[in-house]
């Protein structure tokens, strides 16, 4: 039996396995002959959000909580949160009690491991970066090419809580300004790990995430003052972590009109101010400017300058 005519198209026992593929045919082909009908799908915003996710090293770790071998204990001077290997028997007790997911089993050693924050670069130990043994901040932080990232240490009190030190980056963001918010705090381990919210996803999943002061967060970073703009350039400038800055005021370099999230318009005035950062011996370690400065190459000394 022919499969193919002149003007039939197929034929004999071709025709079920062919009529069921969207295989073009030619003129004869009719798709609605066989499927029918169309759909469409509804309208929404497309938005996207990498939640870079990372232990948070909690004031009161679930992981901590779990552990029937007392393997998991927060450093004192730091408050990292380490799994002593010797103790650990592989349990997994700590994987179903932290709410991030941040401790894993590995089946090799059998044992549970998580982020230890590169505690030796808390130390001072790496001598390549500070070769005086100032605090470094820890590889991920270092390793943000987006320059997203910054690592802090502030001084505890005798309750627990966070010494006042308005001129410490991570106290003014996380307690003055409270653009940084936690993530999940709802789940009561206290995490020390902040975000500043981004202004293009739906607001519900933030306030899901990060709780109640989104509004006001994303509202101050979107305009932000003269000294919040400062704190700011200092993200990814130095490895070693600033326990302190200052502020040396600029010429203004004038006006923009920013529109605000809720669609309103807000005037920002820009200063080049010049921010500094200290590490923990009080050294200075970062001298950056609100404006970028910008260099121009010589056309002569290149042959293929524009």
């Amino acid at each position: 039996m022919p499969l193919h005519g002149p003007s039939q198209g197929q034929s004999g026992s071709a025709v079920q396995l062919y009529d069921h593929e969207d295989t073009p045919r030619g003129g004869d082909f009719n798709a609605d002959r066989q499927f029918g009908g169309s759909t469409q799908l509804p309208e929404h915003k497309v938005w996207f959000f990498h939640l870079a996710r990372i232990c948070n090293h909690c004031t009161y770790p679930g992981c901590l909580g779990s552990c029937p071998r007392n393997a998991i204990y927060k450093r004192p001077e730091d408050g990292v949160v380490l799994i002593d290997q010797s103790r650990c028997r592989g349990y997994r007790k700590c994987v179903e009690g932290c709410p991030y997911k941040k401790s894993m089993y590995r089946p090799t050693t059998r044992t549970s491991e998580k982020c230890i924050a590169c505690f030796p670069r808390l130390e001072g130990k790496d001598e390549t970066i500070s070769p005086d043994g100032a605090p470094t901040e820890s590889r991920c932080m270092s390793a943000c090419v987006g320059k997203i990232r910054m690592q802090g240490l502030v001084k505890i009190d005798e309750e627990g809580g966070w010494v006042k030190d308005p001129k410490n980056p991570l106290y003014y963001l996380v307690r003055e300004r409270q653009v940084a918010l936690p993530l999940y705090a709802q789940f009561g381990t206290e995490p020390n790990g902040y975000y500043i919210p981004p202004r293009w996803v739906p607001r519900n999943y933030l306030q899901q995430m990060f709780g109640p002061g989104v509004e006001a967060a994303i509202d101050q970073y979107s305009c932000p003052d003269r000294e919040l703009l400062g704190v700011l350039q200092l993200f990814r400038t130095t490895r070693q972590i600033l326990f302190r800055y200052e502020i040396e005021k600029g010429d203004k370099d004038g006006e923009i009109e920013v529109t605000m999230p809720n669609g309103d318009s807000k005037t920002q005035e820009l200063f080049n101010d010049t921010v500094i950062g200290y590490n923990k011996l009080d050294e200075e370690v970062v001298r950056i400017t609100v404006e970028e400065p910008t260099f121009e190459r010589p056309a002569e000394a290149h042959v293929n300058s524009i």
